[in-house]
């Protein structure tokens, strides 16, 4: 009731009251809103077209072969090193067999090589003692010659014989230089013919290796394509493997929202199968230089272990880009180390090599390298040959007087 007249407010006072008072509080949720969006959500650029990516590891052979093995199907776990498919391996163990034995046959015959050497080298040291008795009878009938009591004709004899272990001499020492360049500078594992051999054990080692098509890293098949008692060709796709520990997010943002998006800032994410009671956190990892520009989202590996993502997933991003904002945009940051790598494909190597020395070390002998040693040829011998000449020179003088 009004105070002066005793009569009660109004219809269209109390309207006014309502109406001052709802615009109030829409004025004050402005107010509110307004003040949250210039320091909070200003800062957060969002979407929902965002779905998680990663790695989809190829399955091919790298040697043309029949399957004959099959041991993992679509949406089973593998782990690394795991046999995932077989080719027959009939054609790559003769061609083994053959590699084997063909170094085995060479190692012995580069053994011969150093063992000739030596024989050579013992050969021209003999012709060495026959030249030099030769120049002792020939210097003898010299000094007897000069008092008559060696006739011409014992001299002539003298001469020819020196002649003769000379050309001796020359010969073997010939025969040694030729076999001698065939092993000089090399030990027998070294040698060029040896090294040959044994590049074809490996090589055929590896293409029976290949036989076996291990998986690269754990993860889960997917998209097998390939049957039992199929012929494949190198390069053929034949299935795929997924590591779910590999995975990342591509964000997909409208143009204006990257104008302060830079690498490294945090990002917060939900995915519609876990919804949100489910938060990963990442950060910005790059933009795409494509015809699109997806941004790359980097996740916390610990995260995707507890709540595992598949390949396809929606995600939810939410950027917070109040740091970071004034730097460059595509830096440009060079990676310096793989970022994934597999060493299941390096055992095959280390396995060709052992067995290469097996070979090796079965057909050789321990005197080889005591032949090595002395298959040096002895330069003094061509020294001693040309002595000769000089001697010969002033017996064929001593004749005419």
């Amino acid at each position: 009731m009004n105070a002066q007249n005793g009569k009660l407010p109004s219809n269209t006072t109390r309207r006014w009251r309502w109406l001052a008072g709802a615009v109030g509080g829409f004025l004050l949720i402005a107010l509110v809103y307004g003040t949250y969006w210039a320091q909070v959500l200003r800062y957060h650029q969002t979407t929902d077209d965002a779905y998680v990516g990663g790695n989809v590891v190829q399955i091919t052979p790298q040697i043309s072969g029949t399957v004959i093995g099959l041991g993992a199907d679509d949406t089973q776990f593998v782990k690394a090193g795991q046999a995932l498919v077989r080719l027959d391996q009939a054609d790559a163990r003769v061609a083994l067999d053959q590699a084997e034995a063909q170094l085995a046959r060479t190692v012995r015959d580069v053994r011969n090589l150093f063992a000739t050497s030596a024989q050579l080298e013992a050969a021209a040291q003999q012709r060495q003692t026959d030249l030099s008795a030769a120049q002792s009878d020939l210097a003898r009938r010299q000094r007897l010659g000069a008092s008559g009591a060696v006739s011409g004709e014992e001299l002539q004899h003298a001469i020819d014989a020196v002649k003769a272990a000379q050309a001796g001499l020359l010969a073997a020492q010939q025969q040694l230089a030729a076999n001698r360049a065939r092993v000089d500078g090399t030990t027998l594992k070294d040698h060029p013919q040896v090294r040959d051999a044994a590049a074809a054990v490996r090589n055929a080692y590896l293409t029976l290796a290949r036989t076996e098509l291990p998986a690269p890293v754990a993860g889960f098949v997917a998209r097998r394509n390939v049957q039992l008692g199929q012929r494949v060709s190198p390069g053929t796709p034949l299935m795929a493997v997924v590591p779910l520990d590999q995975v990342w997010v591509d964000a997909n943002f409208k143009e204006p929202q990257l104008q302060r998006m830079r690498v490294g800032q945090p990002v917060r994410l939900s995915a519609d199968l876990y919804g949100t009671r489910v938060v990963f956190h990442g950060a910005v990892a790059g933009f795409g230089a494509g015809q699109r520009v997806p941004v790359r989202i980097a996740l916390d590996a610990r995260e995707v272990a507890a709540h595992p993502l598949q390949i396809g997933l929606s995600m939810k991003a939410d950027v917070d880009v109040s740091h970071g904002g004034d730097g460059a945009r595509l830096p440009q940051l060079a990676n310096t180390s793989a970022a994934w790598s597999t060493d299941v494909f390096g055992s095959s190597n280390a396995q060709a090599d052992a067995r290469v020395q097996a070979i090796i070390a079965a057909n050789q002998s321990a005197p080889v390298h005591a032949l090595a040693a002395h298959a040096t040829p002895d330069h003094s011998l061509l020294a001693s040959a040309e002595l000769t000449g000089a001697q010969l020179t002033g017996a064929a003088r001593h004749l005419q007087h």
